[in-house]
Order: structure tokens, then sequence, then C-alpha cells
């Protein structure tokens, strides 16, 4: 059996376990994202301010996926919403049966978002429909702007795009012109917002736009 054949039989079968997911999903009138980064970008801080400003209007649950750990979940679990781990034992994403498995043990009645938060890795894991509505992309303005042209599929397929530390942008040499003009070429349709998971800059913009999604899928 050929390379590519095994991939498309891999991602055959994961793309039927996210049709269920999605209709599970749906059912349940659950607005699903699958956030995505390289390792260190903040999305788990953003996650945990999301949290903070948005629970008290929403509930929230999250599939946490790592490689190995459950810090980030410990994280996530102290704000008081569900969590479920995902420990991949070292595969560089997740993948559908790995998220519909997880979905069993979540408590989703009173559930209006549901947070996947993949594992950081800027290739795998756009490879893979977790049967979610929409992927979010976190880039920190210390990864550099040349991520959307070196990995144009992940930002592609984003629906929405998290610049965090913006804090330190006096500090490097981010482009954020160059960054914005990559996008448009890439992904015009693309959601960006600008924000600090640190300060909390610009999350509030983040959660507004989210609100309003949740509203139109609940509905």
């Amino acid at each position: 059996m050929s390379h590519i054949q095994l991939n498309s039989n891999i991602l055959g079968a994961n793309d039927l376990m996210a049709r269920q997911n999605k209709k599970l999903f749906q059912d349940h009138k659950l607005l699903a994202i699958n956030l995505m980064s390289s390792p260190g970008s903040g999305k788990t801080t953003i996650l945990e301010r999301t949290i903070e400003l948005m629970n008290d209007e929403l509930k929230l649950g999250v599939i946490e996926g790592d490689l190995y750990t459950d810090q980030d979940a410990q994280r996530i679990e102290k704000k008081g919403v569900q969590v479920i781990q995902i420990n991949t034992q070292g595969a560089c994403h997740l993948d559908a049966g790995m998220v519909g498995k997880a979905f069993q043990e979540l408590s989703v009645d009173d559930l209006d978002l549901i947070f996947i938060e993949n594992v950081g890795n800027l290739v795998c894991p756009a490879e893979f429909d977790l049967g979610e509505d929409f992927r979010t992309v976190v880039i920190s303005i210390t990864e550099g702007n040349d991520k959307p042209l070196k990995y144009p599929l992940i930002f592609r397929e984003a629906r929405v795009i998290l610049v965090n530390k913006i804090d330190l942008l006096p500090y490097t040499d981010f482009s954020l012109d160059k960054f914005e003009e990559d996008i448009a070429r890439i992904n015009p349709a693309a959601e960006v917002f600008l924000l600090s998971g640190r300060t909390g800059q610009g999350i509030e913009d983040w959660i507004r736009w989210l609100i309003k999604e949740v509203r139109v899928k609940g509905a």
C-alpha cells in the first residue's frame, strides 16, 4: 500500500467521524471551535481570559489536547468549567475519533460552546477535520510575521486569527502591515483580532464577536 493511499484512508476515516461529531454538536446546538497554534503562542492563556470574561453569560466546555501532560487542563479546570483531557501519546494532532470519545464524557445539556484546544503544531492539526464549526488560529507577535507564508494551510482554513502578545509589538521586529497583507492574500475572509492574553487588551472585541456566533448557532 502506498504512502499516499494510506494517508487517504486515514483522512477518509477521520472525515466520517468528523461528520458524526458535527451532527452531535448540531443536535445539542453547541458552537464547537478548533483552537490551534504553535507551542508557546499563548492559546491556553487566551482561553483562560475568554472563560473569565464570558462564563457568566455563556456556559463553556473544553476538550484539551496535549502530547503527554494535563498541565493546561488543570489551568482550565481552575476557571470553573468542564474540561476533558486527551493525551495523544506523541501524535502531533487531535483526530475526530479522539474528540468524539471525549465529547461523550462531557455533560453537554447546559453548554453553549465547546473549545477544542488542539496540540501545539502549525502543520498536522490543519489536515484533520474534527467536526468543528470553525477553526481559530493563534499566532504570537514573538513568533514573527512570516508564519502565514510558511504555513499557509492552517491560516487559509481559519475563520478567525488571534494575534496574541500585541503588547510586545514595540519590542520586536514583527511587521503588522506585512502580516495583514499576507493574510489578506491567503484568507481575505478571516476575522483578525489583535489582543494580549496577558494584559487582556483586545479580548473583549473577540468575546463580543464570539457571543454573536454562539447566539446564531443556538438559534
